[in-house]
């Protein structure tokens, strides 16, 4: 009987020591899937994080920073501070937004070197905002920059700031980045010395450059960059930089082809500024060497101001008038821009321009973009324009007011023609009521 009872105790304390074990393992197993199930973020990979980070707004960014020391560490990266926009206000007499002086203190004590696209956004009119972009300019010494863009959203900014001031600071960065591909400087005190500097140091990498209203750039100053810079390929000027010269400069065999050409062509004061003519053989080599080029000429002059131009055959694909422009004007337009895809009129005072849209129409065999503001036209010369241009016309907009009934057509039989021949529905503008 005793000897039983021992069996049965050590079956009994058998049993439970595997019991035990059993409640062990599964204890041990189940914090194993907790673990699985909670992962620590804090150790997540370093790109993924990044992924992450480069979604995320700036400020919300920094927030996220302030998580751990791991992610304080991805927020730092070079890769997400290659990129930056500095907005600059005067918080005192604005309330839009501006970068915050310690963050700028921050980045170009950590991040100067880092930084290769960066724009400058003056967003109010004042001569403190635009010495500070030129300050931070100034700073960046360790920068690498391909692209700077000076923007200012109120005039006059950059050219309230002394000539000197502007110039040194902008030297900085056209001396030390050596690989500047794209540059945006309009409304800027730049001057020729300070282009040659550019060309001195970025020649082979420069392929854009926007810099219209700089008035102390000569047609010399430009001619320098485009007999030096063979890879440009976008350029945007005022029209008394454009000289002969300078289009047979962009249209020698080592140039590439130009792909885009802004002409802004801006009066002031009418009657004081003297406008040249371009040759027509300039005009010529340069579409014959960049066939596909974009022209693009934008029209601030007053009527008796137009007499240089649409004297001959040039070749213009988009042309906007920002002032009202005569039906002589207009008239010329067809006859002398076969290759004008879009064409925006302001307005033209009350003469209709029935002839004008229609011989337009016959010429300009690419025309694809309308846009006619105060400019009156009979619904008949309307409906004919729509019918020879056809479906190409993938934009077009004209105010109901300003269309003329006729015998053939009222204001509620137009649409439903115009848009038979488009192949869409379409509806004149309506004048807004309030």
């Amino acid at each position: 009987m005793k000897r039983g009872r021992k069996t049965n105790e050590a079956n009994s304390s058998s049993s439970e020591d595997t019991t035990e074990k059993e409640s062990k393992r599964h204890k041990v197993v189940e914090e194993k899937t907790i673990v699985v199930q909670s992962p620590d973020w804090a150790n997540l990979l370093q790109d993924i994080i990044l992924q992450v980070f480069q979604y995320l707004p700036l400020l919300d960014r920094a927030h996220a920073s302030q998580v751990c020391r791991s992610w304080n560490q991805v927020f730092h990266m070079p890769d997400l501070w290659r990129c930056f926009e500095f907005e600059l206000n005067q918080p005192a007499t604005s309330n839009l937004r501006t970068t915050h002086p310690e963050l700028i203190k921050q980045i170009i004590k950590r991040h100067s070197n880092h930084l290769q696209y960066v724009s400058f956004k003056v967003v109010d009119s004042s001569k403190e905002s635009a010495e500070a972009a030129c300050d931070i300019l100034s700073q960046l010494v360790n920068c690498s920059l391909k692209t700077l863009g000076l923007i200012s959203t109120a005039r006059p900014s950059f050219m309230d700031l002394p000539k000197s001031h502007f110039i040194s600071a902008l030297t900085v960065v056209f001396v030390n980045s050596k690989s500047l591909s794209s540059l945006k400087i309009d409304d800027t005190p730049v001057d020729d010395p300070s282009l040659k500097v550019l060309v001195a140091n970025n020649s082979d990498t420069l392929k854009l450059l926007k810099m219209s209203s700089c008035p102390h750039v000569s047609p010399a100053g430009i001619l320098c960059v485009a007999d030096q810079c063979h890879g440009l390929r976008e350029l945007a000027l005022n029209y008394h930089l454009l000289s002969d010269e300078l289009l047979l400069a962009l249209s020698s065999e080592k140039h590439v082809r130009l792909e885009h050409l802004r002409i802004d062509v801006v009066s002031e004061n009418p009657g004081q500024t003297q406008f040249h003519t371009i040759q027509k053989s300039s005009w010529d080599a340069f579409i014959k060497h960049s066939p596909k080029v974009n022209l693009v000429m934008y029209f601030f002059l007053y009527e008796e101001e137009f007499d240089p131009f649409f004297r001959y055959e040039i070749p213009v694909t988009h042309l906007y008038f920002g002032r009202s422009v005569s039906k002589d004007v207009l008239g010329r337009v067809g006859m002398t821009c076969p290759r004008l895809v879009e064409l925006v009129v302001c307005a033209n005072g009350l003469r209709p321009l029935d002839e004008e849209l229609i011989c337009i129409a016959e010429r300009c065999k690419y025309l694809s973009a309308v846009g006619l503001g105060e400019c009156e036209v009979s619904c008949s010369a309307f409906v004919e324009f729509v019918k020879m241009c056809g479906g190409r016309l993938s934009q077009l907009s004209i105010m109901e007011e300003v269309l003329i009934p006729d015998q053939k057509y009222s204001l509620e039989q137009i649409h439903w023609e115009v848009s038979k021949h488009l192949g869409r529905v379409w509806f004149p503008d309506m004048m807004p009521t309030w």
